[in-house]
C-alpha cells in the first residue's frame, strides 16, 4: 500500500470535512450588481481544504503554495480567513475531538499541562540578553579604527567648577586660590 502524505486529503478524510464547509450565500433583499452564477466560479471546496491543509502541516507561506496543484494562493488565503470567521476549523476540531472520544476515550475530567521555561544550558556562546545580541560573542575586538574614549576632565570636576564660578563664591580668586586681579589680554597681572 502506498504511503500517504502528511498533507494528503484521503477520501474518509473529506467524507467528514465535506458537510462542514460552508457554501456560497446570497443575502435576501440586498440588491447585487450580478445576476447569481455572474462573474468568477468558485474554486472546488475540496482544493482549496487541500491547499490549507498543506500550508499547515508544511510551514511554507501563503505565496509559496504550488498554483498548479492549488490554484491562487491569494484565493485559497481568502477562503481561510472566510472558514476561520464562519467557525469551520472550530466545528472540525470538536468533530474530531468527539471522533477520538469515541474511540479511545479521552479523561475529561482530569486533565494535566506539562512545560517548562529554562535557558538552554548549552547554547551559552549563542544567546545574549536579548533576541538582537544572539549572534555576538562576548568579547569582541574593538574596530581599529575606532579610538575609546577618554574625557581630559572628570565630568564631575567640570561640573562643580562650573557650578562655583557662576555662584560666584570664589570671586577675585583663581582655581589654585591665590589672588586674581585685573590682567591684560595677553594674561599679564595689572597689579
Amino acid at each position: 500500500m502506498k504511503a500517504i502524505k502528511s498533507w494528503t486529503v484521503s477520501e474518509g478524510m473529506w467524507a467528514k470535512v465535506e458537510p462542514l464547509i460552508p457554501g456560497p450565500k446570497r443575502e435576501k433583499g440586498r440588491k447585487y450588481r450580478r445576476k447569481a452564477g455572474g462573474g468568477r466560479k468558485r474554486l472546488d471546496a475540496r482544493k482549496v481544504f487541500e491547499g490549507i491543509v498543506y500550508v499547515l502541516r508544511t510551514g511554507c507561506q501563503w505565496k509559496a503554495l504550488p498554483e498548479e496543484r492549488f490554484g491562487s494562493a491569494s484565493s485559497i488565503h481568502k477562503y481561510f480567513r472566510e472558514w476561520k470567521r464562519q467557525g469551520v476549523f472550530v466545528r472540525l476540531w470538536r468533530q474530531g475531538l468527539a471522533e477520538y472520544d469515541d474511540m479511545e476515550g479521552i479523561a475529561w475530567a482530569w486533565q494535566s499541562i506539562d512545560g517548562a521555561m529554562v535557558k538552554a544550558p548549552l547554547a551559552q556562546e549563542t544567546v545574549g540578553p536579548n533576541p538582537t545580541d544572539r549572534g555576538k560573542k562576548r568579547e569582541q575586538a574593538q574596530s581599529a579604527r575606532r579610538r575609546d574614549w577618554n574625557p581630559a576632565v572628570d565630568s564631575r570636576q567640570r561640573r562643580s567648577g562650573a557650578r562655583r564660578e557662576t555662584a560666584g563664591t570664589d570671586i577675585g580668586s583663581d582655581r589654585d586660590g591665590t589672588a586674581a586681579g585685573p590682567t591684560t589680554p595677553e594674561g599679564e597681572s595689572l597689579c
